[in-house]
C-alpha cells in the first residue's frame, strides 16, 4: 500500500514562531550542535483488524522538557542497558512500563517502525527509536500522576484534531507519525506493514528566517 513517508510534502514546512519556540523543550541552539542521546518510544495499537488506536500520554506541566506535551510513552536509554538495537528495545520497555503501566515480556514483541533524530538546531536532541506494540491482552494502561498525569487513546485523525483545536499540545515529531499512522484502517494491517522493513533514520533541519523558524524534512524544498 502507498503510506505518507518523510519525503512526502504534500503540507507545507511547518512555520514557528521564535517567540513561542522556546518552549516546550525546544530551545534552538544555533551554535555547535548538541551530541544527541539515545532514546526509545512505544506506540501502543490496541483495535486488531477493526480499527486503529492508539495511546498518548501527557507530561507533568512541571517537568522542564516537554512540560504538558502529549506523547507517545518513552525515554531515555539508561547506562546500564547496554547498546545497540537491545539497549533500545530494554527502554522501551521500562518506559512503556514506568509512564503507562504496561508491561511487555518479550523484547521482540516490539516492531520497529521509526527512527527521529532531533533537529541540530535543538539544544535538546535525541536519537530516538519508535516501536510499535499491541496493547497485551488483559492490560490497561495507567499512569502514576507524577511524571504522567493524564492518558487517553486516540485515532490518528483524532489526535490532530484534538491538537489544531488546542485541547491537547503535540510537537512535530509525534505529529509526523500520527500522519503516518493514519494511512492505515487497522492494527493488524499496520504491523503487516511495519515488519521486515528497512527503518532510516531521519533528522529534520530548522530553518531562521526572520522571525520564523521552519522544519524541514529530507526531500522538502530547501532542506
Amino acid at each position: 500500500m502507498s503510506t505518507p513517508t518523510p519525503g512526502d510534502h504534500g503540507e507545507p514546512a511547518q512555520e514557528l514562531d521564535l517567540d513561542r519556540y522556546s518552549g516546550p523543550g525546544q530551545d534552538l541552539n544555533l551554535g555547535e550542535a548538541t551530541a544527541p542521546r539515545q532514546a526509545a518510544t512505544v506506540i501502543v495499537l490496541r483495535g486488531g483488524a477493526q480499527t486503529l488506536e492508539v495511546l498518548l500520554v501527557k507530561r507533568t506541566p512541571h517537568a522542564k522538557f516537554m512540560g504538558g506535551v502529549w506523547v507517545f510513552p518513552g525515554g531515555a536509554v539508561d547506562a546500564g542497558e547496554g547498546d545497540g538495537d537491545e539497549a533500545h528495545r530494554a527502554a522501551a520497555i521500562r518506559e512503556l512500563r514506568e509512564e503507562a503501566a504496561i508491561v511487555l515480556e518479550d523484547p521482540d514483541a516490539l516492531v520497529k517502525f521509526s527512527r527521529w533524530i532531533t533537529p541540530a538546531e535543538v539544544r535538546t536532541r535525541f536519537d530516538t527509536h519508535f516501536f510499535l506494540a499491541a496493547l497485551p491482552a488483559g492490560q490497561e494502561p495507567q499512569v502514576d500522576g507524577e511524571e504522567c498525569v493524564d492518558l487517553g487513546w486516540f485515532t490518528p485523525a483524532a489526535a490532530l484534531e484534538a491538537h489544531r483545536d488546542e485541547r491537547i499540545v503535540l510537537v512535530f515529531p509525534t505529529i509526523k507519525h500520527l500522519e503516518q499512522l493514519g494511512a492505515f484502517a487497522a492494527v493488524d494491517e499496520l504491523l503487516t506493514y511495519a515488519r521486515g522493513r528497512e527503518v532510516l533514520p531521519i533528522q529534520p533541519r530548522v530553518v531562521v528566517e526572520g522571525e520564523v523558524a521552519r522544519v524541514l524534512l529530507p526531500g522538502e524544498p530547501g532542506y
